[in-house]
């Protein structure tokens, strides 16, 4: 107890927290900061950024900038992301100069690079699926489909892989350095989300399963406690703890796996930072995915991530065929399936699939709470 109040004055008189990004994820975190009464600075380069009224220092500027980031950087002593696309050249140099950065900058850069995942997984055993690499689309292989290529740089959110099932498929095929992996008969995708702090320390959520929309390619729900066997759950928990112990990485880092129909678990791709996957734990952890994030990156000790409560998390998406100033058709409809906990971004403009908010919903059973998800689903629409 004595050290955590000695923490929390240091605080108040001398720790500043920079986070590069200032949005969804970025305004949760800022929220658990201000339980902690953190002095928290945030560079972002939209000027209506959903962080921007909640931080004490709103930056506007590109955090994919080398200047930016450095003078952003100098004002903080501890520096962390809510967002991979930003300048690494900056943070390396600050972490010369004595800046705490939380994820270290070589793992945000292996975070931007698919390609340097892949190898990670693969030198240091750990299970991902069969793949090789080129550099243009002339070099993938003729002989091996159905394929999936996925870029190097610059994929998010489902954007930047595709499915190539022939040769004929090969005119629509990225021509800039890739992934291709082979097609994996796949029964379900979950994540695993992990922290680590500075000693070493390391606690882990338990499994969940996610749903994906099929047009947009990107989750759409997820639900909490997983299905799986226990044995399963427990295989997935050892792969994102080994891999966090690998990198050697301080924060949270979030781990999309594949299930297999044979029942095999298989890295997909990481996220050094809070993430979508972990939005449930607001109200249906013990402790929630942006708390542990900022208990790992100041040396706290490492919370109980048990679940309280069954839970099924929906993305609220962007309707199809609108763009334009966001308008919450249906709010007090949604309020009324039970108990939904509605998280809106902030977000100024809508368009199609574009993530405007999540709600999270606590139930006595899985089922329930999936249920209660899909009404809010069909009643809660984002328009213009």
């Amino acid at each position: 107890m004595l050290y955590f109040l000695k923490f929390m004055h240091h605080l108040k008189t001398n720790t500043i927290l920079g986070i590069l990004g200032g949005g969804q994820l970025g305004k949760m975190l800022l929220q658990k900061a201000a339980d902690f009464n953190m002095n928290t600075h945030v560079l972002d380069p939209d000027e209506n950024a959903p962080c921007r009224h909640l931080c004490k220092v709103f930056n506007h500027g590109d955090f994919r900038d080398y200047d930016a980031v450095m003078a952003f950087g100098n004002e903080c002593d501890i520096l962390t992301i809510e967002i991979e696309n930003v300048n690494i050249e900056a943070l390396y140099e600050l972490e010369k100069l004595g800046k705490k950065v939380f994820p270290q900058p070589h793992i945000i850069a292996m975070a931007q690079d698919k390609g340097k995942q892949k190898q990670f997984y693969a030198d240091h055993q750990l299970p991902t699926a069969p793949f090789y690499m080129v550099n243009n689309k002339e070099q993938i292989k003729k002989d091996r489909f159905p394929i999936v290529q996925k870029l190097c740089k610059g994929g998010y959110d489902g954007k930047g892989v595709k499915i190539l099932r022939s040769e004929n498929d090969l005119a629509d095929a990225f021509n800039e350095p890739s992934v291709i992996e082979n097609c994996i008969d796949i029964d379900k995708e979950i994540a695993v989300i992990t922290a680590r702090n500075t000693d070493g320390r390391i606690k882990t959520f338990p499994v969940v399963e996610m749903l994906f929309n099929k047009e947009a390619n990107l989750v759409e729900l997820l639900f909490s406690p997983s299905a799986l066997s226990d044995i399963q759950q427990q295989r997935a928990v050892e792969i994102a703890e080994n891999l966090i112990k690998d990198l050697g990485m301080v924060g949270l880092l979030a781990v999309e796996m594949f299930v297999t129909k044979t029942g095999e678990i298989l890295i997909n791709e990481i996220a050094p930072r809070p993430h979508n996957s972990g939005h449930h734990t607001i109200e249906a952890n013990a402790v929630s995915q942006f708390e542990q994030h900022l208990r790992a990156i100041y040396n706290l000790p490492l919370a109980d991530t048990s679940v309280r409560s069954a839970a099924a998390m929906i993305n609220l998406l962007g309707e199809k065929n609108y763009t334009g100033d966001a308008i919450y058709e249906g709010l007090d409809k949604a309020l009324q399936a039970g108990h939904v906990h509605i998280h809106l971004y902030g977000k100024k403009t809508t368009r199609p699939f574009r993530k405007m908010g999540h709600a999270t919903i606590t139930a006595p059973t899985v089922e329930e709470a999936i249920s209660l998800a899909r009404q809010v689903q069909q009643v809660l629409k984002i328009i213009s």
